[in-house]
């Protein structure tokens, strides 16, 4: 056994002697007592390898000239591939310290109680050290995650969606599942991007989050399915609706309008519940009493106005169509009403039948359709529904050759 070491130098030249003994030592340890790299790929453990035999040099190292310390990091950590950060968690790394740290202790433990101290300092700056590391990996993924978010809620809004957008959305580790609603509100002065995702999580739900100007865009995708449904059956509370959850993320969003788009199948069609939410958000003012947050659809007449092409097609294909489809008496029957601001009595007189008849017919219109003609509100959206659809037709309608 080699005589205990009296001074620094003696004490240096032993280390430098046993360094490669104690990466063995070290290595065996970790194969011992650390289940997950025994499980690694050899190319993986190799790297970890790497990382304790620089840790051990560097300590040597640092021994020497302990002003040396703002090297550390990149003494011991930059002989690793930069994909072992994806490898080895923050967690495991704090373990491969630990046990390098023991193993080393436990070689020179007749080194002098100097030398013992060196190492539990060192130990400490090693480990702040590799929280730096792995805290500047972080950041440099979440800004390279917010730039992709920002890229595939530009691609969402804009409708240039491409073959690569599921790709990016799997990166963003999206848990949405099924239907996909896009709210569009004006962006607060300063937004906890972290709040509301949590907020949106407690929902069961997932959110990509753009900010465009002054306009701050979510894109709202619902849970698993099946967890939704496995808690339902043990009784906790039923799935959201997306004007639900729109509601409960409404205080997070600034002063001014808040439109939800219409439900899609998924998120690759989330551009069209992006287009009405937008169309809707642009016009959202023209209503002087809308509700915070208001449903797109409720702004059809305004954005079919505004020259929304897919306000006017909507009117006419949920509305005018069905109804016309469906009976021409009920359709003459909500143009009567209409036009005669909305009198049962007036609407009788006209169409020759009884105030009941016409109450009866109009209940027939809000099944068929959906929208109740009795309500202040959807009169309007059905009146402006039977005009652009009476548009439509006459647009449709053949010419006539003129007559020789």
């Amino acid at each position: 056994m080699a005589t205990r070491p009296k001074t620094k130098a003696e004490t240096l030249a032993w280390l430098r002697t046993i360094a490669g003994e104690l990466a063995t030592a070290t290595l065996k340890r970790l194969e011992d007592t650390l289940p997950w790299y025994g499980d690694m790929p050899p190319s993986r453990r190799s790297a970890v390898g790497l990382v304790a035999q620089a840790g051990i040099s560097s300590f040597v190292a640092w021994f020497d000239d302990p002003r040396s310390t703002p090297w550390i990091a990149a003494d011991v950590f930059g002989a690793a591939p930069r994909e072992l950060l994806r490898s080895v968690s923050l967690q495991q790394t704090l373990q491969l310290i630990r046990v390098t740290v023991e193993v080393v202790e436990d070689r020179v433990k007749d080194g002098g109680e100097p030398l013992r101290e060196a190492i539990l300092l060192y130990s400490r700056e090693i480990a702040f050290a590799a929280a730096d590391v792995y805290a500047r990996a972080a950041e440099a993924r979440g800004l390279w995650d917010a730039r992709l978010e920002a890229l595939v809620v530009d691609s969402i809004l804009s409708g240039e969606a491409d073959d690569e957008l599921p790709s990016r959305i799997a990166a963003l580790g999206w848990h949405g599942h099924g239907e996909v609603s896009v709210l569009v509100g004006t962006a607060p002065k300063q937004l906890d991007v972290d709040h509301v995702r949590r907020a949106a999580r407690h929902m069961h739900a997932d959110v990509l989050i753009g900010v465009q100007g002054n306009r701050l865009v979510l894109v709202i995708g619902r849970a698993d399915p099946l967890a939704r449904e496995a808690e339902e059956a043990i009784g906790t509370a039923p799935a959201l609706t997306f004007m639900e959850i729109a509601s409960q993320l409404e205080p997070h969003f600034g002063p001014g309008h808040l439109v939800l788009g219409h439900a899609v199948p998924n998120l690759v069609d989330a551009s069209k519940s992006a287009k009405a939410a937008l169309a809707g958000f642009a016009v959202a003012r023209s209503w002087r009493h809308a509700p915070r947050p208001v449903h797109a659809d409720d702004l059809l007449p305004e954005r079919a106005l505004a020259g929304d092409p897919l306000a006017r097609a909507t009117l006419v294909h949920r509305i005018y169509r069905p109804l016309q489809a469906h009976s021409t008496e009920l359709l003459t029957t909500l143009w009567s009403y209409l036009d005669n601001g909305r009198s049962l009595e007036a609407t009788a007189r006209e169409l020759f039948v009884h105030p009941n008849t016409v109450r009866y017919r109009l209940k027939r219109v809000s099944d068929v359709i959906g929208w109740d003609a009795t309500g202040a509100r959807e009169a309007l959206i059905l009146q402006s529904a039977l005009i652009i659809g009476s548009m439509s037709d006459h647009e449709l309608a053949p010419r006539r050759r003129p007559t020789s």
